[in-house]
């Protein structure tokens, strides 16, 4: 069963937004047995509109459109739409009472005729409702092809995806098994990686499907099986990951489900109570960032400090102008002696400190740009690592946190199974 997403809206031509939406869309689909083909991104233009929905019904089964839907007149989703089923507006008396009650408890502004005017939906369209929004969501049948149209805004649409759309393909649609599993390396690149293990990716069923995907400092194994027996699926899988462990188990630490390492590690928490923090320097936030925003991350993370510049370190972290001026402030002493005050000022079990020179200039140290330190402390020890992660400085920060996190769910898991 194959699916075609097309995303409307200048913003994303022009770059001033990044399409989100199709990847979200794409994961969604993916879990229940249909595939994605094609992604379009087109212009609020009536005939490009109208060619794109034409082509796409001629090679997928299902057609997403988002956005287009707003109130003003350059949102002309609806109105093509119509078009192309050969249909009218009627005023829809369920959508046009929720819009008036989302104005009514949420939204300052008085109701317009415009926003009235959202309630207009074509005939032939069944609605799905979207309880976040004022742009209904509405599906189409033609000649054996789904047709749905969202709104652009991510959360309604993810919303209205989770509750309305893939409900509804499930029902009305038999589709085949496709299952993931995505083995998460590091230590080796992929063309090392892909060298060591030829033989056995040579020897993989037909049914499994191997994918490379590197990404700054660790490269993803995804085998992919495709049928209709998933248990059978499932085993085959699991009997290649076996199997893989005999080549490069030195370089496996772990695996990838549906949730981000981040949320891995939350949940690792708080099966046991305990809490983390962070202390960041040339990672500038973006590990506190990662861990609050899961929801209920509050139960795990207590805080964070993002001590820049050198003096930050010492007035926020206590770190000693001594220790700066003997190790540098890119060292492992120094990384050292801020996931301790991390540890102690949080009152946190376990915490994360980074320090390093990102680039383009080397700032308070004459470390080579690149080098990074990152400092794990738990309730027992604290130590730390010494990274070199190239000159570009998004590659540094991105590697730095990438292994911050390997290094902390290590950590968690030996103090997990020692304790």
């Amino acid at each position: 069963m194959k699916a075609e997403i097309i995303t409307i809206g200048d913003e994303i031509l022009i770059g001033q937004i990044v399409d989100t939406n199709s990847a979200f869309l794409s994961k969604e689909l993916n879990k229940i047995g249909v595939s994605v083909h094609q992604i379009t991104s087109i212009q609020d233009e009536r005939e490009h509109i109208l060619q794109s929905l034409k082509e796409a019904s001629g090679r997928a089964d299902v057609i997403i459109v988002t956005g287009g839907l707003g109130p003003t007149k350059d949102d002309i989703t609806k109105k093509c739409l119509c078009e192309f089923f050969d249909d009218k507006m009627v005023r829809n008396k369920e959508v046009l009472k929720h819009i008036e009650e989302l104005f009514e408890k949420y939204i300052d502004t008085p109701i317009s005729d415009l926003n009235r005017d959202q309630a207009l939906i074509p005939s032939k369209a069944t609605v799905l409702p979207n309880k976040y929004g004022t742009a209904a969501g509405m599906w189409f049948e033609r000649e054996g092809k789904v047709f749905i149209s969202m709104p652009g805004v991510p959360y309604e649409m993810k919303e209205l995806t989770k509750d309305e759309v893939i409900p509804r393909l499930m029902k009305n649609f038999s589709r085949p098994v496709i299952l993931h599993k995505t083995v998460i390396t590091y230590g080796l690149g992929e063309s090392a990686l892909a060298e060591k293990i030829e033989s056995w990716e040579n020897n993989l069923p037909k049914e499994i499907k191997l994918a490379y995907l590197p990404n700054l400092g660790k490269v993803r194994l995804r085998l992919t099986a495709r049928g209709g027996d998933e248990e059978y699926l499932k085993n085959l899988i699991d009997s290649q990951v076996t199997a893989l462990h005999e080549f490069i188990g030195d370089v496996i630490y772990g695996y990838e489900d549906d949730d981000p390492v981040e949320v891995v590690i939350a949940r690792m928490l708080a099966e046991r109570s305990w809490t983390l923090s962070t202390a960041e320097s040339c990672s500038g936030g973006r590990l506190a960032v990662k861990f609050t925003r899961a929801p209920g991350s509050s139960a795990t993370f207590k805080g964070s400090i993002v001590s820049y510049a050198t003096e930050a370190k010492e007035e926020l972290l206590d770190v000693s102008e001594e220790l700066i001026k003997e190790k540098s402030v890119v060292s492992a002493e120094v990384a050292e002696a801020m996931a301790l005050a991390a540890l102690r000022k949080f009152h946190s079990d376990f915490s994360i400190a980074t320090t390093g020179n990102a680039g383009p200039t080397k700032g308070d140290s004459d470390a080579e740009i690149g080098t990074v330190f990152i400092a794990i402390a738990s309730p027992e020890e604290v130590f730390s690592e010494k990274f070199m992660f190239g000159n570009h400085r998004e590659k540094v920060i991105g590697k730095t946190v990438n292994k911050a996190m390997e290094l902390l769910q290590q950590t968690i898991i030996k103090y997990r199974d020692r304790s």
